[in-house]
């Protein structure tokens, strides 16, 4: 799978909180810079936050938010290529200065399709995916009842899961991972599965981000950890990246698709999709 990108999801997102956590909770940012970034929507703001102390490095989906004591809130997300640490490197985007040991903040984006803005806390009128998310699916309002009413929808389950809709950080890589467990065909319209299978599902979910999680997230070829080390889950991937192997729960051939404009992964045997 080298060379093949894909944009961080929980799993990643949530490993790369965890490490600036200790680090930057309490932090004065004492400056804050432009690099090699165009001004605009995607890095507006920062000027907002000189001066003012993290009072928190939270998640919610795929997007970091750093809750500053002005009333204001840090928003980061990393896109397909971004990657936060305390060591200079190419591609800079926004340099951060900090009362805090480390000293600064960098924030490389190679393809610049991630945001670094500062908006009032809670107002996501220019992020309106982050507005829209659905419930965390490792918290406790995620569950199959709930996820049911989520997925009465006509769209195909694959889709609907890249919307965030109906579960917040669920990407293309652990959708299809998640489909896979489940033995649902990424086609299959949301509202068609039954009870069981939305149970099925709602479990798989839970089980491939914990276990991604403890693995420190799935490196395709940009994510890094903020210590700069390369996530553990790709050796465990059951399907993603797998097109032309073995399934290897029954042996056939996985197949590639391409469902709402991303390369799909799964078995046709264990994932058939009914006659409609």
């Amino acid at each position: 799978m080298k060379g093949r990108s894909a944009i961080p999801e929980l799993p990643e997102v949530e490993t790369v909180r965890l490490e600036l956590a200790p680090w930057l909770t309490g932090a004065v940012i004492i400056g804050a810079a432009l690099l090699d970034a165009r001004p605009g929507p995607k890095y507006a703001g920062l000027e907002r936050a000189v001066g003012r102390r993290i009072t928190a490095v939270n998640r919610r989906g795929k997007f970091l938010l750093l809750p500053l004591d002005s009333g204001d809130e840090l928003i980061i997300h990393l896109g397909m290529t971004g990657v936060l640490s305390p060591q200079p490197t190419s591609h800079l985007r926004v340099k951060l200065e900090l009362d805090a040991t480390p000293s600064a903040l960098y924030f490389r984006d190679t393809r610049r399709f991630g945001r670094f803005l500062v908006v009032p806390a809670g107002d996501y009128t220019s992020l309106p995916t982050l507005a829209a998310l659905g419930p965390e699916p490792l918290g406790p309002d995620f569950y199959p009842a709930q996820f049911a009413k989520a997925l009465r929808v006509k769209t195909a389950i694959k889709t609907h899961l890249l919307s965030q809709r109906p579960v917040a950080g669920v990407g293309n890589i652990y959708a299809d991972e998640a489909l896979w467990r489940a033995r649902i065909h990424p086609l299959m319209p949301s509202a068609h599965l039954s009870a069981q299978s939305v149970a099925c599902l709602c479990q798989a979910i839970k089980e491939v981000l914990r276990e991604s999680l403890e693995a420190h997230g799935t490196t395709l070829s940009d994510y890094r950890t903020v210590n700069g080390e390369a996530g553990g889950f790709g050796s465990f991937l059951q399907v993603y990246g797998r097109a032309g192997e073995p399934c290897l729960r029954c042996g056939r051939t996985i197949e590639r698709l391409v469902v709402a404009g991303r390369g799909t992964h799964h078995c046709p045997h264990c994932q058939q999709l009914p006659a409609q």
